[in-house]
């Protein structure tokens, strides 16, 4: 984890091949085996430039210190997982070689069953009053329905939707960018204490390693691989959730997207991806939850208009009702006329409809009734 940055494939694909040992130990020896560099060289793309990545590993390894980083880590009360263990996600795996060599946690949660439930929520941190109100909704619904919310603890819809996850009963988990013992953004301090209370902080980077772009970009791979899918709440077309985006679909993980305000350049990124076809358009958390829940199980229900008194009626009565004027009045034999309906029924139905309230006599027939005014 000191050796290689987060993400490196080329070690990864090494660290499969020979174990963690037997990588370090070609890394020091400054040599890799002629087997592992002719693989390398009839991949597909462009060849690594091994020499470059050999020396920059050695140096990294002179002044790695593992037994300092576990103790500083035991001190902050974080732990470290590593491929293989309990706790350690499986879905990870579908990484292949940029599946992380290790991950420090940091809470109480315990990571592997947290995420057999969960859905990542992200999206931009210059958020507007609109993108936070959903994210944080989502947050609240998804762990009231016992999912737990997964994003990276920046500022905007990340913060909104962990905390939104916080007052609900699932668990939340923030993935860094950073060391375990960095909180950043600083002002996000309370927040991680927080998710660590309730959830779990989860880094692939040593202590004291501090944020960089490309850090975060290699972090929105974990944070669309841990989750059963991801939700983009908002997001312009140059947002690095659309970077998790990306991940979610090359893992085949379920996509979703938020739609927003036409006119606002921060709902751009979600509205290219509805259109595109790479997200499912979705409005509520219960559509989230129908989307990555189990087939069957977690169906949400469609969306209705609010109930009317008259969708009780049966059919005939309701076509009577159509066929009462709102004034004047008209006759029996006019309104079973346009109702389709015989004389005798219409009559029947106009009784009933008249002891509901819904139409009263009138000088020239029936008409509908008017409502009592209000003193």
């Amino acid at each position: 984890m000191r050796v290689a940055d987060a993400g490196d494939a080329v070690m990864g694909r090494l660290v499969a091949e020979y174990g963690p040992e037997g990588a370090l130990g070609q890394v020091r020896r400054g040599h890799l085996d002629t087997s592992f560099v002719e693989e390398l060289s009839r991949g597909r793309g462009r060849a690594p430039d091994l020499a470059r990545m050999l020396s920059g590993w050695r140096a990294r390894l002179l002044v790695a210190d593992p037994v300092a980083d576990l103790t500083e880590g035991h001190d902050l009360g974080a732990r470290l997982i590593m491929p293989g263990d309990l706790e350690w996600p499986t879905q990870l795996d579908d990484l292949g070689p940029e599946r992380p060599f290790g991950l420090w946690l940091h809470g109480d949660a315990d990571l592997r069953f947290s995420c057999l439930r969960s859905v990542a929520v992200v999206g931009s941190r210059a958020a507007t009053p609109y993108g936070t109100h959903v994210a944080a909704e989502f947050g609240a619904a998804l762990s009231e329905a016992g999912w737990t919310v997964i994003s990276g603890g920046a500022h905007g819809i990340d913060a909104a939707a962990h905390r939104g996850a916080l007052t609900g009963e699932a668990r939340t988990i923030a993935v860094l960018a950073c060391g375990a013992d960095i909180a950043y953004p600083a002002a996000n301090q309370d927040l991680f204490a927080a998710i660590r209370a309730r959830g779990v902080v989860v880094s692939e980077s040593p202590m004291g390693v501090r944020p960089t772009r490309l850090r975060f970009l290699v972090r929105n791979r974990l944070i669309a691989a841990l989750s059963r899918g991801t939700v983009v709440v908002e997001a312009a077309v140059r947002s690095g959730a659309l970077n998790t985006a990306g991940h979610a679909v090359a893992l085949r993980r379920h996509l979703a997207a938020v739609p927003g305000p036409v006119t606002s350049e921060n709902s751009a990124g979600c509205h290219r991806l509805i259109r595109r076809a790479e997200a499912v358009c979705v409005t509520s958390a219960r559509e989230v939850v129908e989307l990555v829940g189990a087939v069957g199980d977690d169906l949400a229900p469609e969306p209705r208009g609010p109930v009317l008194p008259r969708d009780a009626l049966d059919e005939d009565t309701r076509k009577v009702l159509e066929a009462v004027p709102a004034r004047g009045g008209t006759g029996p034999a006019t309104i079973a006329l346009d109702a389709g309906l015989d004389l005798m029924t219409t009559l029947a139905c106009l009784g009933a409809l008249a002891a509901a309230g819904y139409v009263e006599r009138a000088p020239r027939g029936w008409r509908i009734r008017r409502p009592t005014p209000i003193p």
